[in-house]
């Protein structure tokens, strides 16, 4: 019988992970206020929809995009974006153009992670928080925290029924034994999916009350059609039509060098 401590194992794994992650889905979410329930999507700017949807990075992506289109940066497909006009009109802007050289050159990904990393972004997270339209650091940190632990115990469960069936049954068919076993496992991936409908795709930055702006934004603007600023604040740079400017913002690190024209 040896393999009912393997089984009372995994269903220690299975409860103590699933309660974590209950707990860090409830007690870490913001307090419903009033002035969130209160907000209409209308009333968000364009960076607040980018923040709450993807985050810092979403943000920054924007600010390129939305400078872009202003003729204000130059992005190329190669990764690498060139300043046209060197006065930024709001901090973001300000944010992007400070982490260009003296060359007004510089690999897209380098001016992303400049901004997203600005003090103006962590402004905009603040006022949004403080609204209770975005989850601050730590419920995002504890769900994440509590997601891992259900990954663990699931990974834990098919450990001890494979155990299981290499120690004395008493007589217990192994058939018998792994239905006993599929018990926990059906608990840990039943929270795992309901984890992943309830954060898909906004909670990662968004509170319940933030979603659900998103979802109505998404609903009336018919997911961004037409609109690329819209399109990019609420489902990223895969939303861009233009082939160019999707390749520009999805360059890696570095960049490709861009060709220099020969004489």
């Amino acid at each position: 019988m040896f393999w009912v401590l393997f089984l009372l194992t995994a269903w220690a794994g299975a409860l103590l992970s699933c309660a974590r992650l209950l707990s860090a889905a409830t007690d870490d979410a913001p307090p419903a206020t009033g002035g969130a329930t209160a907000h209409h999507h209308d009333e968000l700017t364009l960076y607040e929809v980018a923040y709450l949807a993807g985050g810092p990075r979403r943000v920054a992506d924007l600010t390129l995009l939305s400078m872009e289109r202003r003729r204000r940066l130059l992005l190329t497909r190669t990764g690498w974006a060139t300043v046209l006009d060197p006065v930024g009109r709001d901090p973001l802007e300000r944010a992007a153009l400070d982490a260009f050289g003296p060359d007004g050159q510089s690999p897209v990904e380098s001016v992303r992670t400049a901004v997203a990393a600005h003090e103006a972004v962590r402004a905009l997270a603040g006022r949004l928080g403080e609204a209770g339209l975005a989850l601050p650091e730590d419920a995002r940190a504890g769900v994440a925290s509590g997601v891992e632990a259900v990954r663990g115990a699931s990974a834990l469960i098919l450990v001890m029924a494979a155990a299981s069936l290499v120690v004395p049954s008493g007589g217990a068919s192994p058939t018998f034994i792994m239905c006993w076993f599929a018990l926990p496992l059906i608990l840990t991936l039943g929270c795992l999916a309901i984890a992943r409908v309830e954060s898909h795709p906004y909670s990662a930055w968004a509170s319940p009350a933030g979603q659900r702006l998103l979802t109505a934004l998404d609903r009336e603007r018919g997911r961004g059609r037409g609109e690329p600023l819209v399109a990019v604040a609420v489902h990223g740079v895969r939303a861009l039509g233009d082939p160019d400017l999707r390749a520009a913002l999805s360059c890696g690190n570095r960049g490709t060098l861009p060709r220099q024209r020969e004489y």
